[in-house]
C-alpha cells in the first residue's frame, strides 16, 4: 500500500455548535468520470466540514489480467501504475486548488475489500463513491451497492 499526503495539513476545526459533521471521509476511486466526481463532493464537503478526506484507489489486477493476453503481467502492472499516476495526478491538483488536505492511498486487490479495509483503518464517518457506469452491475451489483448493504457507514454514491 502507497500513501501520500497533499495539500496543507490536516488541522481539526475548533467546535462549532451545530456543526458535528463527519471527522473522516473516505472518496473511492478508480478514475472513471464519476469517481472523479465523487472525489470532487468529497472534497468540498471535507473542507466545508473540517473533516479529514482520504482518497483510497484499489487495483484490481485480476480485472485487467482477464482483459488482457496471456502472459501480462507485466502490462497489466504497467496499466494498474499508469491509471494510479493520472488518479495521483488529478487529486494533487484537486488539493491544491481547493487547498484541501488530502491523503492518497493506493491498495492492490478486491475493490470492495480495499475500500472497506481503508475506511475502518482510518475511522472514516462516511463513504463516498461515483455510481457505476456499467451495465452488468445491474444483474451482479455494483461496488456502491456492496458497500451500503455491508452497513458500516454511510455511503454516498454520487452520478
Amino acid at each position: 500500500m502507497t500513501v501520500e499526503d497533499f495539500g496543507p495539513a490536516w488541522q481539526p476545526g475548533r467546535f462549532e455548535l451545530g456543526t458535528d459533521g463527519p471527522r473522516a471521509i473516505l472518496a473511492g476511486v478508480d478514475g472513471s468520470r464519476t469517481a472523479m466526481r465523487a472525489a470532487a463532493f468529497a472534497a468540498g464537503l471535507a473542507r466545508r466540514q473540517t473533516s479529514r478526506l482520504v482518497v483510497v484507489y484499489v487495483a484490481s489486477p485480476s480485472v485487467w489480467a482477464a482483459l488482457s493476453p496471456a502472459p501480462a503481467g507485466e502490462a497489466v502492472q504497467q496499466v494498474i501504475d499508469s491509471i494510479a499516476d493520472e488518479v495521483r495526478s488529478s487529486i494533487q491538483e484537486r488539493s491544491e486548488e481547493l487547498g484541501v488536505p488530502i491523503r492518497f492511498l493506493v491498495r492492490a486487490g478486491d475493490p470492495f475489500d480495499g475500500i472497506k479495509r481503508s475506511a475502518t483503518e482510518v475511522q472514516a464517518d462516511m463513504v463516498v463513491v461515483g455510481a457505476s457506469e456499467s451495465a452488468g452491475h445491474r444483474l451482479i451489483g455494483s461496488l456502491a451497492s456492496r458497500l451500503v448493504r455491508s452497513g458500516l457507514w454511510p455511503v454516498t454514491v454520487v452520478p
